[in-house]
């Protein structure tokens, strides 16, 4: 495990998908990924509730202990780049910058949701924001996040647009790493000098298989050396850490050098999904992990290191509050799909 931890803000050398001034501070940083790290963690919760209220239905898969890998990877992004994921969608979706109304109303199965009430938890979904979905089956999101990038070459290098390249960053789990398209991606990625980011999500655990049961070489990240990409090993529940590592890969795919495989250790701190009991893992596992979650440490080394007043957290602790309260109204109030078009959005229309 990377063991090395950053005492200090990570200086700024670019911007995240929702600030765009040149005046940003490393403190402005801290408080955003606070702030979405909060928001993700809150809005799961409120899922869990929701969902044992009967105002969610199927499967729902939540993100709770993994913060600190969405928002260190994606509020790098421009707005322009591209994100792929997992049925365990909500929280990526939110960081990409998603409106949480939109995505508990998809949750509520409502008219309002961001892909129209039809998809639901597992099939999250944003043109406006480069949202590529979840995906109900696992691996199934790779090969769609390697036509992503290869479309934003093709542009550049075929089409001769001017812009710079797009990245596309492709979240999935350790179980997945054990799937023909993990292996047969990577290689189609460095042949073509993909932009793409490979973001596994290591939560120790595939549904009730523990990783190291399932694989005979449980380090993921050196499975890139076979194809001859970077592979890094990252501290998951460290989210500068997290972002530090992600900066650097991000940077050398936009600049045309090709993809990188990022390990990020982290803990999943609820069940597979909402209907697992968990009962596989055992308690002094859970407890370890949960120890080290990614949000109370992260407020405490900012309170630690003296950067904001508590009462600057205090206040974006409850806009966050605030805007879940909105979110779950917006998707009690909005409308169900109307039942004549069932069939929508099936096929492509003229």
């Amino acid at each position: 495990m990377c063991e090395e931890k950053r005492k200090i803000a990570l200086p700024l050398t670019s911007l995240s998908n929702n600030i765009e001034n040149s005046d940003i501070t490393d403190i402005d940083i801290m408080l955003l990924l606070y702030e979405d790290m909060l928001l993700g963690r809150n809005f799961e919760d409120m899922c869990a509730q929701m969902y044992y209220r009967g105002k969610m239905f199927g499967f729902v898969h939540l993100y709770n202990g993994q913060e600190a890998v969405s928002s260190g990877v994606i509020k790098l992004l421009k707005p322009q780049d591209y994100v792929c994921s997992t049925y365990r969608d909500h929280v990526h979706a939110l960081s990409k910058g998603v409106n949480p109304k939109n995505v508990m109303a998809e949750l509520f199965g409502k008219e309002t949701g961001c892909s129209k009430g039809r998809g639901g938890s597992m099939h999250i979904f944003s043109a406006q924001y480069n949202f590529l979905g979840g995906f109900a089956f696992i691996g199934e999101g790779i090969p769609v996040a390697v036509g992503a990038s290869f479309q934003s070459v093709y542009k550049k290098q075929i089409l001769n647009k001017a812009s710079v390249l797009s990245v596309t960053v492709c979240f999935f789990g350790d179980g997945t790493t054990n799937n023909g398209q993990f292996f047969e991606c990577l290689n189609m990625s460095v042949l073509w000098k993909l932009p793409i980011i490979f973001v596994v999500e290591n939560n120790q655990w595939a549904i009730g298989m523990a990783h190291h049961r399932s694989t005979s070489s449980p380090e993921i990240h050196k499975k890139a050396q076979a194809f001859g990409l970077p592979g890094i090993e990252v501290d998951g529940m460290d989210v500068l850490a997290v972002r530090d590592v992600a900066e650097k890969a991000i940077a050398r795919a936009r600049a045309g050098e090709g993809p990188t495989l990022i390990e990020a250790l982290t803990y999943r701190f609820r069940g597979h999904s909402l209907a697992d009991p968990d009962e596989l893992r055992s308690r002094d596992e859970k407890n370890a992990w949960l120890a080290r979650d990614p949000i109370k440490n992260f407020k405490k080394h900012i309170i630690d290191n003296k950067l904001v007043s508590l009462d600057i957290l205090k206040n974006i602790e409850l806009k966050v509050k605030n805007n879940i309260d909105e979110a779950v109204n917006f998707a009690l109030s909005s409308p169900e799909p109307d039942v004549k078009e069932l069939k929508r959005y099936l096929f492509v229309e003229d």
